[in-house]
């Protein structure tokens, strides 16, 4: 099964909008058997919470539903048993790449390296960004994915 770990700030905006979105692709195409998806934030501020009711809202007008997600801390074995550990911005990046053991740093890319368009960008963090930066942040995960 490959494993995929989308990672944000706090893991109440970009990562488990991210999380929503690709889980729904993976279902879609019929992969549940096969992809496994999860998301979590670098810092502990929201521990056990649900996503950012802005980010829910996005997401339900897009037909997904976000309630089953909590936020959660990333951890030490996240590094280890996920395939795929997405940065949602380059201090994402550099944190989880000084946090990572070094035999798993090629599992820590860029999220939206991915996207056909933004290559090497970050996503930017919609929290104090207005409802404008919830859509375009569903945007451009939605495309990256």
């Amino acid at each position: 099964m490959i494993k995929v770990l989308f990672v944000c700030t706090g893991n109440i905006c970009r990562s488990p909008t991210a999380d929503g979105v690709f889980r729904k692709m993976v279902r879609d195409a019929g992969l549940d058997d096969h992809i496994s998806v999860d998301s979590c934030g670098l810092s502990a501020y929201h521990v056990g919470e649900q996503p950012d009711p802005r980010s829910s809202e996005m997401a339900k007008s897009r037909g997904l539903d976000l309630s089953d997600i909590r936020s959660r801390k990333i951890n030490p074995n996240d590094y280890l048993q996920f395939d795929y550990v997405l940065a949602m911005d380059h201090g994402h990046l550099r944190d989880m790449r000084a946090q990572a053991p070094s035999t798993h740093q090629n599992r820590i890319e860029l999220f939206l390296d991915y996207h056909p368009t933004l290559a090497g960008q970050s996503v930017p963090d919609p929290y104090y960004g207005g409802p404008n930066g919830f859509v375009d942040v569903f945007d451009m995960i939605e495309e990256a994915s």
